[in-house]
């Protein structure tokens, strides 16, 4: 028998992210984690559908002086991120002086993404919570404390304010995060039950 422990579900990097094994990022080099940020099983970001080099605006004359590569980032999340199984993450893509580009994707602190879920939002801020088997449309545009009920289809192009609730197909807002409701969208009790070292969660 060898005595080597059994190799995790999950990647474990230095900074805490939790990256299972069958989850696909492909593009890795275009991927940016803030940190502490779960991927589960068959997850998928597409990290190659990066902005074309013709397409992109000119650089300032005091980068390209430096010689800085310019910025190719195609996904980048921030900390306490929980994508769950199944969702697809993708950057949003058009048509930007006759050439076909994609736009990056970003995302905030605390954001979770439900089973099954697709996302080509523009941006997504902190503390956002994507239910399961929602559609987020490309360039949508989400702002902190949003609440995305299971299922709901945001629309292209859709910018949903702070605090909002929204559902159904197309997604509209439908209510209002309450005041005593944050506490709600922090992931770090849900970050600690995944990974090859799981804690229960706190009663």
């Amino acid at each position: 028998m060898s005595r080597r422990p059994p190799r995790g579900e999950y990647i474990e990097t230095d900074t805490g992210n939790k990256v299972a094994r069958k989850a696909t990022l492909v593009g890795t080099q275009n991927i940016m984690l803030g940190g502490k940020t779960v991927i589960q099983p068959d997850v998928m970001i597409r990290g190659d559908l990066t902005r074309t080099v013709h397409a992109a605006a000119p650089q300032p004359a005091s980068q390209s002086a430096t010689g800085a590569p310019p910025n190719n980032t195609a996904v980048s999340i921030g900390r306490y991120c929980f994508l769950s199984r199944g969702c697809c993450l993708r950057p949003p893509g058009r048509l930007y002086k006759g050439v076909f580009t994609y736009m990056p994707l970003r995302m905030g602190d605390h954001v979770f993404v439900g089973p099954g879920s697709v996302v080509q939002a523009a941006s997504i801020g902190s503390h956002v919570h994507i239910g399961a088997q929602a559609v987020v449309g490309e360039f949508a545009i989400i702002k902190d404390y949003v609440r995305i009920l299971d299922g709901a289809v945001v629309p292209p192009n859709m910018v949903i304010p702070s605090f909002s609730i929204v559902a159904g197909q197309p997604a509209r807002l439908i209510g209002e995060v309450p005041e005593g409701g944050l506490e709600a969208f922090e992931l770090r009790d849900l970050y600690k039950t995944v990974g090859n070292n799981p804690q229960p969660v706190p009663p």
